[in-house]
């Protein structure tokens, strides 16, 4: 590339976005040097209105533009079943499926030591405050907690560190079934997702 200081730095920040590789970061930075200059100011505008309009929501720590997400603001939706979820684009995933309409709570990200990651960088503690306005009567009181994280070493570690901390709250502790997808060829199934599928059996 180039050794040009400016390219080389919005190089250097694309890189760091997931997904993104070190090729890929120089062909988006070329696409942008390259298009009309309104695309570049349009790009920084969005930008900096992200960065000033969104923020967490206090209640269940999703993404909105309003004090609190349309969610947590839906008086319809049951206040006692709370489903936790690693990452803010995991609650249109579920929301998706029609099947829950209950509140969320956004970890925003999972337990992974490897990373330095541990229960006091996500929010734990305040799901925790949560149950306990329920038990002391102080909230609305929680039935039920179920756990859509992802089905890998991180989540699991989660979900295990979450449900000893739940365990003596008088909450049902659940989780999302993991299996064999609709639609797929039992051939084709690793031998993981097949063992989770056989754990997580439902009788007919």
């Amino acid at each position: 590339m180039l050794k040009i200081a400016a390219l080389e730095k919005l190089v250097h920040e694309l890189s760091h976005l997931p997904g993104i590789g070190p090729k890929t970061a120089q062909r988006l930075a070329y696409y942008i040097l390259k298009s009309p200059a309104e695309y570049s100011q349009h790009l920084t505008e969005a930008l900096q209105r992200v960065q000033s309009e969104v923020h967490t929501c206090p209640e269940c720590f999703n993404y909105t533009d309003a004090v609190i997400c349309k969610y947590c603001e839906d008086p319809h939706r049951q206040s006692d079943v709370i489903c936790v979820v690693e990452e803010p684009m995991d609650i249109s995933r579920i929301e998706a499926s029609g099947a829950f309409r209950g509140r969320f709570h956004v970890l925003h990200g999972a337990i992974s030591p490897l990373e330095g990651v541990g229960p006091q960088q996500l929010k734990i503690k305040e799901l925790l405050a949560k149950v306990n306005k329920g038990v002391a009567g102080d909230g609305p009181a929680i039935r039920e907690v179920i756990m859509a994280l992802d089905a890998d070493l991180e989540g699991d570690t989660t979900v295990l560190y979450l449900t000893k901390q739940l365990q003596d709250k008088s909450v049902r502790i659940s989780r999302i079934a993991h299996g064999i997808p609709i639609g797929s060829d039992i051939d084709y199934v690793d031998d993981r997702t097949m063992g989770r599928a056989l754990e997580n059996r439902v009788e007919l």
